[in-house]
């Protein structure tokens, strides 16, 4: 069990992908991140840091590996989720441990993006994914158009 956690804060290195098989099934796709949580307090000149830390952040998700061509080093992000501790041996053999997030959103927040483009929308029809055409817009009932 974990504590639930709720951070803003700044991703500080690339994304790392990685794909777990599963069998036959669909493998088991993770995200990692390590983002930067900081603790800005204003003073006279802006805003200081203090007390911020560092923590891995992990997401599974089927679509990990497209996002991890959208997210980028220092990109804001809010992340959502729960903090567990991760007991784990290093090359030494010592024991260690670590506190990480097991999120499960990971929002993109505005700060420094310049554009951003949406993929068609899909829907389904006849058991088949099919992107959205244009939809016109209605009249509505009891309306009589110009024309």
């Amino acid at each position: 069990m974990g504590t639930r956690f709720y951070g803003e804060g700044n991703i500080g290195t690339a994304p790392e992908f990685r794909e777990f098989a599963k069998g036959n099934d669909e493998p088991r796709r993770l995200l990692r991140l390590n983002v930067y949580f900081d603790n800005p307090v204003p003073v006279r000149d802006g805003y200081e840091d203090r007390g911020g830390f560092w923590m891995p952040v992990e997401i599974w998700n089927p679509e990990a590996e497209r996002w991890s061509r959208l997210y980028q080093t220092g990109m804001r992000v809010l992340v959502e989720g729960r903090q567990i501790r991760e007991e784990w041996t290093d090359n030494d053999q010592n024991e260690r441990a670590t506190i990480k997030v097991e999120a499960r959103r990971i929002g993109i927040l505005p700060y420094r993006i310049e554009a951003v483009t949406l993929a068609p929308r899909q829907q389904e029809f006849d058991g088949e994914v099919q992107p959205n055409e244009a939809e016109q817009p209605k009249e509505p009932k009891g309306r009589k158009s110009k024309s």
